[in-house]
């Protein structure tokens, strides 16, 4: 049914020269102001003007063909961007050269909304219009947010980031766990019935809290939001939660970010940096749990995907801890765009 696997992802810069016009790849058509994306390219060049994503991604392609070809998956793996070389029209020309028909498809997201999930499927759409009539067809795997290789990786790192804080102060920590904020009306309009995306969330929190902090209390908040002050995006911030738990008395944190597949470019700046520096301020002892990257349960997780969707669909058997997850991607009524303002910002 398949000859071939491609990686989706975001993409990033890897130069300086590249921050730029990266970011007005991302903010094509949502007339970002020029003040916002400067502030948007200085976090980039604070790290030389280089993503991690992209080599994140190249470290991930290459474990899924260590693992594919350690386990007999004869398919060959390639890797297509959204916002920044390789471009995903690129790759499915490459693919169609390399006479690729019917690929299946993981994108770097393990959850349920329009950014994460249907916009993949337009950049899909898009790309093979692109590539004109002998573009490949892609399948894009199902949503993976309660796949032990995706829940454990997660739950051992925040063990192990928990180990590094003061033992005698475990009953004033929290555990609090971060995602990529989006406006409101696309969080209620996530899913066939909405609210999928915070509801996927919410689970694999509670399944990583479970396993990695047992009888550690724990919350669900917000980061990276980008959109203009006057539309509501989901809150709170991380920020703002980290001065409220000092409030309530709170002396220490483990801070991990289950909306991110690896360490990129708003892990490192939002957590690393902006949120530290916070804890340090409020006198927060801080620890930040890592993310799966090419943890190889999360590439054996691929490999799990893969065998699953090419198995006839009477032998499908999830391999999956929670009840949230879904066999269907989203649909032509599911998770639609939402109504932006002409002052939107990037994420």
């Amino acid at each position: 049914m398949y000859d071939a696997f491609l990686l989706l992802s975001f993409g990033g810069p890897e130069h300086p020269d590249e921050v730029l016009p990266f970011l007005h790849n991302v903010t094509r058509g949502r007339g970002v102001p020029p003040e916002r994306l400067a502030e948007v390219a200085e976090h980039y060049l604070r790290f030389g003007g280089v993503s991690p994503i992209n080599e994140q991604c190249r470290e991930l392609v290459a474990a899924i063909r260590a693992d594919f070809a350690a386990n007999a998956v004869d398919l060959p793996v390639y890797w297509g961007n959204r916002n920044w070389r390789p471009m995903l029209a690129d790759t499915l020309a490459q693919m169609r050269d390399h006479g690729i028909g019917h690929a299946v498809a993981l994108a770097t997201s393990a959850y349920g909304s329009y950014s994460s999930c249907r916009q993949y499927l337009q950049d899909i759409a898009s790309a093979r219009a692109a590539v004109g009539p002998r573009a490949p067809v892609v399948d894009k795997l199902r949503h993976f947010h309660d796949h032990p290789g995706f829940v454990e990786p997660f739950a051992d790192a925040v063990a192990a980031a928990l180990s590094t804080l003061d033992v005698t102060q475990h009953a004033t920590t929290r555990l609090v766990f971060t995602a990529h904020s989006i406006p409101v009306s696309m969080a209620e309009s996530s899913g066939p019935t909405g609210g999928r995306y915070e509801a996927q969330l919410r689970e694999t929190a509670r399944l990583v809290a479970e396993r990695g902090a047992p009888g550690l209390s724990w919350d669900l908040v917000w980061q990276s939001r980008s959109g203009a002050p006057h539309i509501p995006w989901l809150e709170p911030d991380v920020n703002d939660h980290l001065e409220a738990l000092a409030k309530e008395g709170v002396t220490q944190v483990v801070v991990s970010p289950i909306g991110f597949v690896s360490d990129h470019l708003e892990v490192l700046w939002d957590l690393d940096e902006e949120a530290a520096a916070t804890a340090r301020r409020l006198g927060l002892g801080f620890a930040r749990a890592g993310t799966p990257g090419a943890d190889p349960r999360f590439v054996a997780m691929v490999r799990d995907l893969v065998l699953e969707r090419m198995a006839p669909p009477g032998d499908r058997t999830r391999a999956a801890l929670g009840r949230l997850g879904h066999w269907d991607v989203c649909a032509s009524n599911c998770c639609p765009p939402p109504v932006r303002s002409n002052r939107e910002g990037t994420r």
